[in-house]
């Protein structure tokens, strides 16, 4: 339970630094002493003037607030209807499989049946839909589990594969949720015996870079040694590179990773990378040149949604806020809750309730949705 009861609404980030920064006895000039931001960008983040869109900057605040990300993000966020809630039970079911103890007596698991059921969960996974995601993660959990107990002989390579696979998608869900602790356990549960299959590095980094701690994200890329070769680490790496404002760095990694892109998916993801890379450094312009510059049509829809979430934030940053509205409410199309779990794009969609002209009614949408009105 969180020490601050009214910080737990899934309001803007804004009105949660304040109330913290109250709780503890700061000033404006405390922070800013403490993080390097100006305490006129505070002032203005406090009252609604300012939004959040830098994982860095949140992540500073929150270490000098000794508080975890979560607090000042608000997650996991307060259920709005029917889906919003079955996805946040997600959480409820996955801990109670993660605390039951695995019986001896495992019923028998067809692969056949648990490679279709993992395959239906990464098609949701890769779409944005986290409802439908939610739906299929508990079963999908515990039939991998129930395989990897049972099998043996030529069937156990493929039966650590699936189970990997399960419960890395179980975690980032868990994340995005929210629930790092339980996604942090998944992932641990994840791994068979003493291997380290590259796709529990990558949510793993994942979630380091979501708990605002760049600096454990890198040193867990540089223990995985094998793993520095792959375009996706790197990417990662780089976002974590501009977290902690090491900007050369970042683009270095950033072009070894366009090297290693295999196709067109991959080569656009980095580019994606890119624009995520330069809204940490606060250039909206760069972030703005690079999004246009990804090819949408080799993304899949979560990619396509994060994507229009970077260029709805950098066109906001450039005073275009209708045309950053637009960008919201095309992500909102492709993936709603994926759109409406994200912490940087509630807190944009809360400071451009009051900017919008041509998307005013949209944008009021969108905040009743997401319970920021």
């Amino acid at each position: 339970m969180r020490e601050l009861d009214e910080t737990a609404a899934g309001g803007p980030i804004g009105a949660r630094l304040a109330a913290w920064r109250r709780r503890r006895g700061l000033t404006w000039h405390d922070l800013s002493s403490s993080t390097g931001l100006e305490p006129s960008y505070l002032a203005r983040l406090e009252t609604g003037g300012e939004w959040m869109d830098r994982r860095g900057r949140l992540a500073a605040l929150a270490t000098a607030l000794r508080l975890d990300v979560a607090d000042l993000t608000g997650q996991p966020y307060p259920p709005r209807g029917e889906e919003h809630t079955a996805v946040r039970a997600v959480a409820f079911h996955l801990r109670r499989r993660l605390v039951r103890r695995q019986t001896g007596t495992a019923p028998g698991v067809l692969l056949e049946d648990l490679a279709e059921r993992t395959r239906t969960a990464t098609r949701a996974d890769a779409a944005g839909d986290e409802h439908h995601l939610a739906l299929a993660l508990p079963d999908l959990v515990e039939v991998a589990d129930h395989a990897m107990a049972a099998a043996a002989g030529p069937g156990r390579e493929e039966a650590v594969r699936l189970h990997v696979d399960a419960h890395v998608l179980g975690a980032g869900l868990l994340r995005r949720l929210g629930y790092k602790d339980l996604a942090w356990m998944l992932l641990h549960r994840a791994r068979p015996g003493a291997l380290e299959p590259l796709p529990v590095l990558v949510e793993e980094v994942r979630l380091l870079i979501d708990l605002g701690l760049p600096e454990y994200a890198l040193a867990r890329v540089e223990r995985a040694e094998d793993a520095r070769a792959d375009w996706e680490v790197a990417a990662l790496a780089a976002v974590a590179q501009a977290m902690a404002g090491r900007r050369p760095e970042a683009e270095q990694l950033l072009a070894t990773a366009a090297e290693r892109a295999a196709d067109a998916r991959e080569s656009s993801l980095v580019v994606a990378a890119r624009a995520v890379v330069a809204a940490e450094y606060g250039d909206a312009g760069a972030a703005a040149d690079h999004a246009r510059a990804a090819d949408q049509t080799a993304l899949s829809g979560a990619h396509r949604c994060g994507l229009l979430l970077v260029t709805a934030a950098a066109e906001a940053r450039q005073g275009r806020d209708d045309q950053a509205a637009a960008r919201l409410i095309e992500a909102d199309a492709v993936a709603p809750m994926r759109r409406r779990l994200d912490p940087f794009a509630r807190d944009l969609v809360a400071a451009l309730i009051h900017r919008t002209t041509v998307q005013a009614a949209a944008v009021q949408d969108l905040a009743e949705g997401a319970g920021l009105r």
